[in-house]
């Protein structure tokens, strides 16, 4: 396989993939297209129940060991145990409102990549920033 190709045929792969890339429609929860789908409760639902019972769980071992290492029993595995039940509460609170989904989401909600662009969250060009302020 060689390198030299020619700088016509690069620009006709690059047309090429223009158009294939025109011709398709982007797709993803931040357009929403996923949002309708019958198992997209479902998820969510496991999301949140596997995150409450995974926290909890880790706080209890977490206090256990530490009774059994510091021989305290069991003042350390009450006190992980709300520990470990706050940590769940916020996971679920974060899955429920959509915290955190989003790779690069920064304060507010907003997504800034590496040109300085600022989108909010779901992707789409804020109105203020298409505005020009």
């Amino acid at each position: 396989m060689s390198d030299d190709k020619s700088p016509n045929e690069l620009d006709d792969f690059d047309a090429r993939l223009r158009r294939a890339r025109e011709g398709q429609s982007p797709t993803g929860p931040e357009n929403g297209e996923f949002a309708n789908t019958p198992t997209q409760g479902f998820g969510l639902a496991f999301r949140i129940g596997t995150e409450l019972v995974a926290a909890l769980a880790v706080g209890l071992l977490i206090g256990y060991w530490l009774d059994v290492w510091l021989e305290t029993a069991p003042w350390m595995m009450v006190v992980f145990f709300f520990l470990g039940s706050a940590a769940g509460i916020m996971n679920v609170y974060r899955a429920a409102q959509g915290i955190g989904l989003g790779v690069g989401i920064g304060p507010g909600g907003r997504v800034v990549s590496g040109d300085g662009d600022k989108t909010e969250a779901t992707g789409k060009p804020d109105k203020k920033d298409m505005q020009g302020n």
